[in-house]
Formats: structure tokens, sequence, C-alpha cells
């Protein structure tokens, strides 16, 4: 008999397993245009869910909300099943839901381990900044989503683009996040470091932490996820399971706003 935690992301909701977060009915307007219009989604533990559409259809609106930086009109929001609030960054974190956003939030001069401990820093008994402290849990960190990083000394305006990534997805892992929001990860990177920031998505699923990964690339989604949600024009278009579509599929839901097989039969 499989144990749960053996489960993976489709035999949990097969057999209904609570999800780790469950969006449900969430709407949200500003100045009378509703940029979010009564959406759900879920997530379950060890999967990828995308989050796919046009610019402006509302999916970055959406996972503000389960981010704290928008406040939603209408809906809930479950967490492990149970109801929660969600009115700030810090109920967020609270929930152990954290957001990667495409600008990654780090500071440029700071090495790794500073930033990852930026505003948490651990301290001495007599209450001075302890940096070796920090760079041994850095290392710890580091060592466990990739191992071949090594530049513990320089500030992380020296980084490649999927180190900077690395080092945001440690800062998130590190405090515990279970729900981990990402934002368009691979933009602007070269396939190398693509190709690192997808192994590093896939260390975090095989962990059991769930992903929002919000792109506008369907071949990264069709690899990467395990479902997809589309959106348009602020309405959920549909969900679907990655291994039942095509990128074509898809495609066709972004743009013309039907399910598969929808298309076909109009």
């Amino acid at each position: 008999m499989t144990t749960d935690t053996n489960k993976t992301a489709a035999q949990r909701r097969a057999d209904g397993d609570t999800p780790l977060v469950e969006m449900k009915d969430i709407s949200i307007a500003f100045g009378g245009i509703k940029a979010v219009d009564h959406v759900s989604v879920d997530l379950h533990p060890g999967e990828v869910v995308g989050l796919l559409g046009h610019n402006g259809a509302g999916k970055s609106t959406l996972i503000k909300v389960l981010s704290g930086a928008y406040q939603k009109d209408d809906g809930e929001i479950l967490v492990n099943g149970k109801h929660v609030e969600i009115n700030n960054p810090r109920d967020a974190r609270a929930n152990n839901i954290e957001t990667i956003y495409q600008t990654l939030a780090l500071a440029d001069n700071l090495t790794a381990a500073q930033n990852l401990f930026l505003g948490r820093e651990l301290v001495t008994p007599m209450g001075l900044v302890d940096d070796s402290a920090m760079e041994a849990e850095c290392r710890k960190i580091m060592g466990r989503l990739n191992p071949n990083f090594q530049k513990f000394s320089d500030p992380v305006s020296a980084l490649s683009g999927g180190q900077r990534q690395s080092v945001a997805i440690a800062r998130a892992v590190y405090f515990n996040a279970r729900i981990l929001i990402m934002d368009e990860p691979t933009a602007a990177l070269g396939p190398h470091e693509t190709q690192m920031v997808a192994d590093l998505i896939k260390q975090l699923k095989a962990e059991g932490i769930g992903i929002f990964l919000i792109d506008h690339d369907v071949h990264a989604v069709m690899d990467l996820c395990d479902r997809a949600s589309v959106m348009k024009n602020g309405q959920l278009v549909g969900t679907v399971n990655i291994p039942d579509v095509t990128d074509d599929d898809l495609l066709g839901m972004i743009i013309l706003g039907k399910n598969p097989g929808e298309a076909d039969a109009s």
C-alpha cells in the first residue's frame, strides 16, 4: 500500500487528499474592472501548477492575492484545509508561502549568505552579526539545492542569472516555504541557466514543496508542470493535466479561451 509520503501529486488528487492551498472563487477589481473574476485553483504537495495567459489575463493579480500583495474582494483561501486571511506578505509567510518575483529582490552588493538572512540576520551572543554562522547555513542549503554553487564570498551582482535564482530559492526554502510562487523564473536566462533552474524546481518538487509557476513559455510548462491553469480576461479558462494535453491545446486555451475539444466543436 502506498504511503502518504510516497504519493505523487496525481495520486493525492485522485485520493481526495487535502491540497496545500486552495483559492476558491477569488475576485478582485480595480476601478470597477474585474482583474480576477471568480477564479478557483489549488495546489498539492510535490506538484507544479503552471499559470498561463496573455499579459493582462489576471494570472499575476491572482497570485499577488496569495502572496499578500493584493487583498481579494471575494472568495476564500484555504491552507492545509483551513481558512486563512492573507492581508499582507507577512500573513503569507506565516502560512509558509514565499514568492520569488522576476526581479528576485536580491541586494546586489551582498553575498549569498547575507541575502539569505537579509532582515533575519543571525547574531552572536554579543549581539553582532554572525557572518560565519550565516555562511555555514548558506553552504548547507545551497549544498542541498545546488551542490555546484561555490561563490559564497562574491556579491550576488557577480553571479549568473541561474546562480541568482538559486540564492532566491534558497532564501525561500530555508525559511520553511511549503508553497512557492515563481514568477517567470527563466526569463532572460540562457539554455544552461534555464536548465539549472529547471533542476532546482524538480528538486523542490521531490521534497514535497508545491509550486505555482507563472510562465509565458508553453514548452517550459509542458516540461516542468503537472497541471496548468489558463486565464483569459480575468477568468479561468480551465485547468488541465499536462500528460493529457499538447502544446497546441495549451496555446488554444490561451489564444481562443477554450478548453481542448471545444474549439473543434464550434
